[in-house]
């Protein structure tokens, strides 16, 4: 035992103590497999431990979703789908060789190789997420993982779901062949924009199949699984571009297209279909998407709901909000419009909610609640009229005060006497405070509400001065009577509800009572003829278009929180409102500015689509007032300042809480 060694062959030890005759080599591959073989029993032990729980596999074909709703446009158009969409499963060897190439590039270059899962790739994309903490995290998933993910999984990330998508990986690899598993995932992955599968995606994106996809549109769909509203094309076409071409690039770089291809597919624009690049007519969809299930109830099946909307003029409205703010976002510090265009029935033809519905999906024509101003003036000067005024009867301009409130007018002056057709092309303030006294505001109220207010309405002497929150649907639809004939027309979007089958749940034509008359003679024609003289030398004259026969008001508030516009023709009305959603004050945008601009804009366009008729009842029997009696002509009295749109100073309000942030609109073309 002196040397150290252990006993010899009849029992001593060999040297260190260990086995004798036993090599270290030897010993290496012996607690090896002893570590192997506790590892294999803690392995198992594992996948029992979490294979107890794992959800159930036999449904693997089954889809569960909930029906989708898709709405058209009065032609047929698609406006938009909402609901998960998804299409019949596609067969790979249908689709164009770069397709699926395109996925496995970019989300799994290994797919061909691994076992369901890919080892280095999980340890290099821990070591990144360990080394570069505050960035974008890096996933080490592959394919087949995501598939067991979509499948079968949550969303939730913890060590028990990691495990379980693990040891679902495995089995979907033994179960499934490479290309069966690589449909499936095609076939399931969301693609944003409620599409699931390559189907829905090529349909909902390109208005194309699978099959006719192109290489840039198969580099842009790939790119979009890292994350589908990220690289949505709709919410950064530039961002998507270069998605698509990291893509490309992969492709070139793993020898599945040669460079030559990626030059000649970023050579060729991408454009998603029209209907889904129109995102501002999702404002519109929103407001009828709320209206479905009260008419019909919760769907069981997919849906078609063939809407009112005017897609051309829709997008003309659009271009024409858009363009304006954007050339007074900084001047004149405008943020925010909407609009909402009728026909003489109530049919909404065109319905924008905002600049940018991307960005902001809050909708400012049916939700966002602003003084009217001097726009709600025509409901004050029909109550007179009812009562017996004329638009000849004189009037006179001067200091006034009612109770402890004394209005006054923009430019502080007053123009003496004049006529009430006078007073309300130039808006008049003070004239309006004291015809809302005589008339009664209680009496003003009652015929906002009879033509179409549907909101609160205060009965302060204020109230005459618009001192009362409205949205651009009520305006629009409470101004349609004085386009149609004096006919109530509350402002609808859906005509027809119907299964996917054909099955009719709901018909508006079956639906339909008679309308009631809110205007009688010669009420309407007096107000036809006053209203005609706003656009014509009043305060609104940069919406005239010449040409066609209109008529309108101008609004304004206080210190310029907000600006109308609400015009018509015989038989359509449009309402335009701009400010901030802050209720902050712009700089001196009024009524006969920036709205006017909107309107004219939509409406040159507009026009030439519709069945463009003269307002209804003609110009009234009236005498021609003696000269002193209005103490000069309109124009000289309005003055070029009023011509070129200048402001109606109203009275103040509180400001409601902010709704959102400015926009930008998305532009539909990539690369």
């Amino acid at each position: 035992m002196a040397n150290g060694r252990g006993p010899d062959r009849n029992g001593a030890m060999g040297p260190g103590g260990g086995r004798p005759g036993r090599t270290r080599f030897q010993q290496v591959v012996y607690w090896g497999s002893v570590a192997a073989v506790w590892g294999m029993i803690f392995l198992a032990t594992v996948v029992l431990v979490f294979a107890m729980d794992l959800p159930d596999t036999s449904k693997l074909y089954e889809v569960t979703r909930q029906p989708s709703v898709s709405y058209l446009d009065r032609s047929g158009t698609l406006l938009a789908v909402r609901g998960s969409q998804y299409a019949p499963p596609v067969d790979l060897d249908e689709l164009p060789k770069y397709v699926p190439d395109a996925f496995v590039a970019i989300e799994d270059q290994h797919f061909y190789w691994h076992p369901g899962f890919n080892p280095w790739g999980i340890a290099r994309s821990q070591l990144w997420n360990l080394t570069h903490r505050g960035g974008p995290l890096r996933g080490g998933s592959t394919i087949t993982q995501q598939l067991a993910r979509n499948l079968f999984l949550s969303a939730d990330q913890n060590m028990r779901r990691k495990i379980q998508e693990l040891i679902l990986s495995f089995w979907l690899e033994l179960r499934f062949s490479k290309k069966e598993i690589l449909a499936l995932y095609m076939n399931r992955v969301g693609f944003g924009a409620g599409a699931y599968g390559i189907e829905a995606a090529a349909q909902r994106y390109f208005n194309t199949t699978a099959s006719q996809l192109t290489l840039p549109q198969a580099a842009l769909l790939a790119g979009l699984i890292k994350g589908p509203s990220r690289y949505s094309p709709l919410a950064d076409s530039e961002r998507a571009a270069r998605r698509a071409d990291v893509v490309l690039r992969t492709m070139v770089k793993t020898k599945k297209i040669t460079e030559e291809e990626r030059l000649a597919a970023i050579a060729k624009p991408v454009r998603v279909s029209r209907s889904l690049a129109n995102q501002n007519a999702q404002y519109f969809v929103d407001w009828v998407d709320g209206q479905v299930r009260s008419l019909v109830g919760e769907p069981t099946e997919d849906l078609i709901v063939e809407t009112t909307l005017d897609l051309p003029i829709q997008v003309a409205g659009e271009n024409s909000l858009r363009a304006i703010v954007e050339r007074d976002k900084k001047a004149r510090g405008v943020e925010q419009a909407s609009m909402v265009a009728l026909d003489g029935e109530g049919r909404v033809r065109a319905y924008v909610g905002g600049v940018s519905y991307i960005d902001s999906q809050f909708d400012r024509a049916s939700n966002a609640h602003r003084q009217a101003g001097s726009a709600f003036k025509p409901f004050v000067y029909l109550t007179a009229m009812e009562q017996g005024r004329t638009p000849n009867d004189p009037v006179v301009d001067e200091p006034v005060t009612i109770g402890n409130w004394s209005p006054r007018n923009y430019d502080g002056r007053f123009s003496g006497p004049m006529i009430l057709q006078t007073a309300l092309a130039k808006s008049i303030n003070t004239v309006a405070a004291k015809l809302a006294s005589e008339v009664g505001t209680g009496n003003v109220a009652t015929t906002a509400r009879r033509l179409g207010i549907t909101g609160p309405i205060q009965t302060d002497p204020s109230m005459a001065l618009g001192a009362v929150e409205v949205t651009p649907v009520e305006m629009a639809q409470a101004y349609a009577p004085f386009a149609n004939g004096g006919y109530s027309a509350r402002a609808y979007g859906i005509e027809r509800i119907r299964t996917a089958g054909g099955q009719i749940l709901y018909d508006k034509s079956l639906q339909r009572e008679g309308r009631a008359q809110v205007i009688g003679t010669p009420a309407l024609q007096y107000m036809n003829q006053m209203m005609r003289q706003v656009p014509a030398v009043g305060t609104g004259t940069r919406a005239n278009i010449a040409g066609y026969d209109l008529a309108g008001k101008t609004g304004t508030t206080s210190d310029y929180k907000d600006a109308w516009y609400v015009g018509y023709t015989g038989g359509f009305v449009a309402a335009v409102w701009v400010g901030k959603d802050n209720n902050k004050p712009m700089v001196q945008v009024t009524g006969g500015n920036a709205p006017a601009e909107i309107w004219r804009g939509f409406m040159t366009a507009a026009l030439p689509r519709l069945a463009v008729q003269a307002i209804p009842g003609g110009a009234a029997p009236i005498a021609a007032p003696a000269r002193d009696t209005i103490s000069d002509q309109i124009g000289d009295l309005i003055g070029q300042e009023h011509r070129e749109g200048a402001p109606e100073e109203e009275e103040p309000r509180p400001a409601p809480p902010p709704a959102s942030n400015a926009p930008k609109g998305p532009p539909p073309v990539l690369y």
